[in-house]
Formats: C-alpha cells, structure tokens, sequence
C-alpha cells in the first residue's frame, strides 16, 4: 500500500479536526493509503516530523493553521535542500483566517479538502526565503504584526478572526514608523514605514481584495512588496486608514512592487513575523523567492 505521514494540531481552530478525524482517517484509507498518524504536542514538532521522516511516504498531509503550515514548508524546504526526496503535500486548513487555503482555493470543510488532496494532483507553488528560514506566503514588519502571535490562544478560540481585529485595535496608538532602507529591482529607497510585507496571496488577515487587478499568481516567481509610509500629519494618517480599509493600492502612501528578491536594512533590530508566526528581530533582511519548490496537491 502506498503510505500518507497525517501531521495535525488537534488545537487548531477551537478543535476544528476533533469530530471529523475517523472521517479524514477514512478518506486516505478508501484512497489505498497507509496513514501513520501524528499529533503536535509543541512548537517544531511538525517541522522535526518531516525532517525526520518526510521521505519515507507517499504523501504528507498537514492539517492545522498557520503555525502548523509554517513549521511544515519550513521542515519540508529544509529537507529538500540537504538532498531528500519528498512528495506532494496536502493541506488542510483547521485555522482561523486560512490565507493560504483562500489563496489555493483549497475548501475550508475539511472532509471536502481531504476528498480534493486524495483527487488531486500537484500544483507547483512558490515559497519564500527568508535570510535563513522560509516562509509559506507572507513576511512582514511594522504595524499589527504582533496580533498574529501576542493574540491571547484564548481569544483566538473564542472570537476567532475578530480577536485579530480586537487586539489590533489596542495598539493603534502607539504605531510609529520605522526607518528602513530597502534594496529591490536595482532600485534603494529610504522613509519610514508604518508597515511592510513580502507576500505571494491573494487573502491576508481574513482581507480577501488583494488581487483584484489579477496580478498575483502563485508561481510565477515574483513576489509582492507592499510598503506603507508614515504620515506626517493627523488628517493624512486618517486617509492612510481609509486607503487602508478599502485597499486602494493607488495610495500616495503605499508603494506596492513585484520583484523575485528585496533586501531590507535598518538602523536597529526590527521584529518580523512569518505566516502569522514571530520570525526574530532583524536589522538586515533578505527575501528571496524559492520558484515553485511546494508541489501541493490541489
């Protein structure tokens, strides 16, 4: 029989995977799969998982949010570039915004997912280099980027994608720009930057609008910068927000760019956050675009 390594959080998305489990269990089974099942008990266990194992199968089947996503690619990236032969990857999305399943248009019902992964073939999608890590689809720095991981797990369970909003509401007043220079497409610019990300998605934070204009796609080896700077008076900061809220990417004080490698650096240490998840203080960054590295099955 052909073998599937099942990797999930059994806490991901108030417990979302608990009452259809047997079902998944049975899924891969009807596809001819030999499931060998393993929970996540810490932070890193999914990423060790494959590490350790990844090669052994036929299939990986990760299911949880963000972080279980995160830890995953980075584990499955690692172990592609010492050298090991992996296969597909399957996702199922038990977390609270599911960015990247929106963005693979992979169902949110994870029987309906599951079903897909079993039907499905591998769609060659990009992922992201950061300095030494990896990231699945976004890196950013500035405003908000703690809520994904300072989000009490409580709050997360009990409110879902408006405990995001909540706990970013709180900071609100104490948002200051960061000076930053930025090294992208033989061009360098400086300014000070309420916030900055490096994405490959078309959904983040539960925002769903980012790819109106149709320009984003997924592996095509260019990611998106989108630099937001700092206003110098009250009323500019209020129309930044409007911008902001209705995602109006003409903005006079967003710079929005594709490019397939962008270099950050700083005056001090600044925190970064990778899929939602706390990626380390960095006074210099680079990102770089890992073309079509995640076969995932869709």
């Amino acid at each position: 029989m052909k073998r599937l390594l099942f990797i999930y959080n059994p806490g991901a998305g108030k417990g979302k995977i608990r009452p259809v489990f047997c079902d998944l269990i049975q899924i891969f089974a009807s596809a001819e799969y030999q499931v060998t099942v393993v929970p996540t008990r810490r932070a890193g266990d999914a990423q060790a998982e494959i590490r350790r194992q990844g090669m052994l199968f036929d299939c990986i089947v990760l299911c949880g949010g963000d972080g279980t996503l995160h830890e995953g690619i980075n584990g499955y990236v690692q172990a592609l570039q010492t050298g090991d032969r992996l296969p597909p990857l399957g996702y199922l999305p038990a977390g609270t915004t599911n960015d990247y399943a929106y963005s693979l248009q992979i169902p949110f019902q994870l029987k309906r997912a599951a079903k897909k992964i079993m039907d499905g073939k591998p769609f060659y999608c990009d992922a992201g280099q950061f300095n030494d890590r990896c990231f699945a689809y976004v890196a950013a720095f500035g405003a908000f980027t703690e809520v994904a991981y300072s989000t009490p797990r409580q709050s997360k369970q009990a409110f879902g994608h408006l405990a995001y909003v909540m706990e970013g509401i709180k900071q609100l007043p104490a948002i200051k720009g960061i000076p930053m220079t930025v090294r992208c497409n033989g061009e360098i610019f400086s300014d000070r930057y309420l916030y900055g990300m490096v994405s490959n998605t078309t959904s983040l934070g539960g925002f769903r609008g980012l790819n109106r204009q149709g320009r984003i796609l997924l592996n095509d080896g260019r990611f998106e910068v989108i630099l937001v700077r700092e206003p110098e008076t009250l009323a500019d900061r209020s129309t930044l927000m409007t911008d902001l809220l209705t995602l109006n990417l003409d903005s006079r004080w967003l710079k929005v760019i594709q490019t397939n490698r962008v270099e950050f650096v700083s005056p001090a240490p600044v925190p970064w956050t990778l899929d939602g998840e706390f990626g380390g203080d960095c006074q210099k960054t680079e990102v770089s675009v890992l073309r079509r590295i995640l076969p995932i099955l869709l």
